[in-house]
């Protein structure tokens, strides 16, 4: 497990994308990660849409389901997934400023809380379907992360985690200046390996039922974002101060370092498919 330097913790998380939210929807939309690209014809628009289908296809989704967004952003994903498989969706974010956008945007069966993950109020066995997407770096706690969504989850429900992950035994150059900064300036308290991952969710209760390693489908991401990043800093006076003043300042040093981090294989990016057992 790489540690950052410096703990971070859930407000820190908070405080992150409250302060940066206007730079995260200028630069990246609405969708807070990845996009995954197929035929690389794709859109960045169209990509990270692939990704959220992929989820849905991974939980087999059916209408009238009950599913929980862990870390759902600005609710884009639950609105798109309540409106395309007809489930109904209860998120789950740290930050009130993506929370108050997602209330801008209500969508019928769609409801977004400001609640931590670990202290969720969920009843026991209350959902069908769960997803995490690229939220799990962010919890102190993995472990209990993991242990919540088992409790959360009704017997036979599925679980799917898209995560950014450590290769597997990195040392060196790569985790004093890739992994370790990365972590520190994206306010991740730890970030895990594909197999930490897996023991995790089976200590938790689940059974892994999928595993996919689309690193090289996401990477283009980052270029994609620092292109938009520079031309943003050049011509609007707000994303300037908030890249190279604001609090939040170190993150716009790891868009490079996380380019660098695919290219070299020090970071790799994971779905999880993750099954509760059948009463």
């Amino acid at each position: 497990m790489i540690v950052p330097a410096t703990a971070q913790h859930a407000a820190a998380v908070a405080d992150h994308y409250d302060e940066l939210d206007a730079i995260y929807r200028r630069l990246w939309g609405e969708h807070v990660h990845h996009g995954l690209w197929t035929t690389g014809r794709e859109s960045p628009s169209e990509a990270v849409e692939a990704l959220v289908d992929t989820v849905g296809d991974r939980l087999r989704l059916a209408p009238g389901e009950a599913c929980v967004d862990i870390g759902c952003g600005y609710g884009a994903t639950a609105r798109r997934l309540a409106a395309t498989r007809g489930v109904r969706v209860t998120g789950m974010t740290l930050s009130g400023e993506q929370a108050a956008h997602a209330a801008d945007h209500p969508v019928a069966g769609v409801e977004i809380r400001v609640r931590d993950w670990l202290d969720n109020g969920l009843p026991d066995a209350s959902a069908d379907a769960a997803w995490a997407i690229e939220s799990s770096e962010h919890m102190v706690d993995k472990p209990a992360f993991f242990a919540e969504a088992h409790r959360v989850l009704r017997p036979g429900g599925r679980f799917v985690v898209c995560a950014w992950l450590a290769e597997t035994d990195a040392r060196g150059w790569r985790v004093r200046h890739l992994l370790e900064p990365i972590c520190r300036e994206g306010r991740l308290p730890s970030m895990g390996t594909r197999e930490e991952y897996a023991a995790m969710a089976e200590a938790a209760g689940f059974r892994v039922v999928g595993f996919e390693d689309v690193s090289a489908r996401v990477a283009r991401t980052w270029s994609i974002c620092i292109r938009r990043l520079a031309r943003s800093i050049v011509t609007d006076r707000d994303t300037r101060r908030l890249a190279l003043v604001g609090r939040n300042r170190v993150f716009a040093l790891s868009l490079p370092r996380l380019l660098v981090a695919y290219r070299t294989g020090a970071m790799r990016y994971g779905i999880f498919t993750l099954e509760k057992a059948a009463a």
